[in-house]
């Protein structure tokens, strides 16, 4: 039987204006500079630079004869409403000793040939037929960033029929691919990482050494990535001052070939701090980057528009469609300026909240000083919501005395500690990386072991947490760090 009733209940939801200050909160500096460019040049009602007093708008009453419904008065166009008192200075908002005059708008590009045109130019030098010419281009083609060829000589040799019309055979496509393997940098073109090594060592001079360390990657690949260093020893009869030799040997050659030369082409990310951290007279100092304070203010032609339309004595339908439309531009202009405060005082507030926390730290640059700190803790110190601290964090970055740093790596769970101390995770994996950097080489500590002498330094940690703390470090396990 169906039934009628009410239901009452509480429930949030984010206006349009909100979801677009949360967006504008998580955008880092040269990404809010382009969100203020795109607005700028989508709203005329918005313009950059000090603004100047006779643009406010003093109209008491701007009379509209579509009745109240439609009716604007003073306080919905006067420009005072579209700017907030900060309840931080300005000053307090930009980093010190920086002039707007001093940003730097510029974006590097780089620029040169590509990692292919530079292998294709390589290849002109050789005397090819047309054929070998077409396939070795083929192959260059396929060469991925770190200068291996990836997908098999069948592979090749059908998408050279399809796409190339050529018709062919794994023997001879093999054929021309040891001629692209002449070409430099050294092991470019390899299929696999062995043969991508024995390219490297074939073109050294020969010697002793060498045609040793040959032999191993040829015939004991499987035992050298393993460390098996006693069963090298035994197969090839050799001294460990000679296997060692070899191995210094291998780890002086390029695993990757391609990226020395395709890395040297692609955009440098430039790092622009949001904020500075400063130790004065030994107290700590915050500004916000100036780029993030833009100052902008309502356009003055809109204004004499307003003021057009107030002198005209007869107001035609366009007139009105009109003044409503600058209206609208108006309060979004007010809006955005509003948000850009907004964001401002959401920033500084949040990071101060977090320098103070991990004060300790700051001070000194010891990372074992830094608290235990999740998202939470600074949300109740700064009683907004956990998602607002947490875009600040995910995205920004800060300037400190020692060297710039991702927000976010200044949070950790905490542990508590033999002693009954909250202690932060950062503090554990440093004395795990401290501990395994002070190891005997020769016989690496496993993660059960690390574990007993964390727990001796008051840190009773499992097993499987090292293992996860140690790979998070991109440590590998003891039996890759053994050394000869």
């Amino acid at each position: 039987m169906l039934k009628q009733y009410l239901n009452f209940k509480l429930s949030q939801k984010l206006s349009p204006q909100q979801i677009q200050l949360m967006k504008l909160i998580q955008l880092p500096t040269l990404a809010f500079e382009e969100k203020v460019k795109q607005e700028l040049e989508e709203n005329l009602a918005l313009e950059s630079g000090k603004e100047d007093e006779n643009k406010l708008l003093d109209d008491p009453l701007l009379e509209d004869e579509y009745g109240d419904s439609e009716q604007i008065i003073a306080e919905d166009i006067n420009v005072d409403d579209y700017l907030s008192d900060d309840e931080i200075p300005d000053y307090r908002l930009k980093s010190s000793n920086y002039s707007s005059d001093d940003d730097d708008k510029s974006i590097p590009y780089a620029s040169g040939a590509s990692f292919t045109q530079q292998l294709t130019d390589q290849l002109n030098t050789f005397r090819l037929n047309e054929e070998s010419y077409l396939i070795a281009k083929f192959l260059i083609g396929s060469i991925d960033d770190s200068g291996y060829i990836r997908r098999s000589l069948i592979d090749i040799a059908d998408d050279l029929a399809f796409t190339q019309n050529i018709y062919t055979n794994t023997e001879e496509v093999e054929k021309i691919l040891h001629v692209v393997q002449q070409l430099d940098p050294a092991g470019v073109g390899a299929r696999n990482l062995k043969e991508c090594l024995l390219i490297q060592l074939k073109r050294k001079e020969e010697t002793t050494n060498t045609a040793l360390t040959i032999q191993i990657i040829e015939k004991a690949f499987d035992q050298f990535t393993k460390k098996h260093y006693q069963k090298l020893k035994k197969r090839f009869k050799v001294s460990e001052e000679q296997l060692r030799d070899s191995i210094q040997e291998i780890e002086r050659l390029n695993p990757k070939p391609g990226s020395s030369l395709s890395n040297n082409l692609r955009a440098t990310e430039h790092v622009v701090p949001d904020f500075t951290i400063e130790i004065l007279d030994g107290k700590l100092k915050l500004a916000l980057n100036s780029r993030n304070a833009p100052e902008l203010h309502i356009s003055k032609s809109y204004n004499e528009m307003l003021l057009g339309y107030k002198a005209s004595k007869d107001k035609s339908k366009a007139q009105k469609e009109a003044v409503q439309f600058i209206k609208q531009k108006l309060d979004s202009a007010k809006w955005f300026i509003e948000a850009i405060h907004q964001r401002q005082q959401t920033l500084y507030v949040t990071m101060s909240a977090i320098m103070n926390y991990q004060k300790s730290y700051f001070l000194s640059g010891d990372e074992e000083l830094l608290r235990p700190m999740i998202l939470k803790d600074i949300a109740d110190e700064i009683n907004m919501d956990v998602s607002t601290v947490s875009r600040v964090a995910n995205s920004k970055f800060v300037n400190t005395p020692y060297g710039t740093k991702l927000i976010k790596e200044f949070f950790s769970e905490s542990m508590t500690n033999s002693s009954g101390e909250e202690v932060s995770t950062i503090e554990i994996k440093s004395i795990l990386k401290s501990v395994i950097e002070q190891e005997d080489k020769k016989k690496p500590l496993t993660d059960e072991k690390l574990a007993n002498i964390l727990k001796e330094k008051g840190y009773p940690i499992a097993r499987r947490t090292i293992a996860k703390y140690r790979e998070q470090l991109e440590l590998p396990v003891a039996r890759l760090r053994k050394e000869i």
